[in-house]
């Protein structure tokens, strides 16, 4: 069994996570800025607080085993999880990561493809600036797991594949991930640890 700090617990990818952290016996440091959501239940503490305060947040996930990211990436940049996870002295911090920093079949990134929708360019780059300094770390044991395009409120099946750093697509043609499945595939890293200090990718 784990103690594991998820920082945005109360959101859709957050909250699942929570689910399947549970499910499996771990115990969680449920992190938010709005703890409304989360009710007072067995095996987790939850914490109110601004991610971007540093030393709070650091006080907050102190005496984890490891640190869950699930913000925004436009609201929360990789140093302002980074600095405080390290000054916790926590050795582990696993990313929920964006699909748009993954490659597409011709080589270019999904980001950067014709007809990317504009409403979600920021959240991308920022997403994909949040990889690219997770990349130049030398101390943290990191981990940053993308969804494929689509990240969709569908049912748990326990059935998907892994990729590293290209976009999944099923034999129909789409590229997808539900938010409970993409929890148990990070899940999954947190207990066995297979992508240190790697990007990673899971779809049908």
């Amino acid at each position: 069994m784990s103690k594991i700090a998820i920082i945005g617990a109360t959101g859709r990818a957050g909250s699942q996570l929570l689910e399947e952290a549970l499910r499996r016996g771990h115990s969680v440091v449920a992190i938010a800025r709005n703890t409304d959501k989360l009710a007072v239940r067995p095996g987790v503490t939850v914490k109110q607080v601004d991610a971007l305060d540093a030393e709070a947040l650091q006080q907050a996930i102190s005496g984890s085993d490891g640190v869950i990211s699930a913000a925004h990436f436009a609201t929360l940049p990789a140093s302002a999880v980074i600095g405080p996870v390290k000054k916790a002295g926590v050795k582990r911090l696993l990313v929920v990561g964006g699909a748009g920093s993954l490659l597409l079949p011709g080589g270019g990134r999904v980001i950067d493809s014709e007809g990317f929708p504009a409403e979600y360019k920021a959240e991308a780059s920022a997403g994909a600036a949040f990889l690219d300094t997770l990349r130049q770390e030398k101390e943290l044991d990191w981990t940053f797991l993308s969804p494929s395009a689509e990240f969709v409120e569908t049912e748990r099946t326990g059935k998907f594949r892994l990729g590293q750093d290209d976009l999944l697509v099923s034999s129909e043609g789409r590229s997808w991930i539900s938010f409970a499945d993409y929890a148990i595939a990070l899940i999954d890293e947190v207990e066995t640890p297979k992508h240190s200090r790697q990007r990673f990718t899971v779809g049908y």
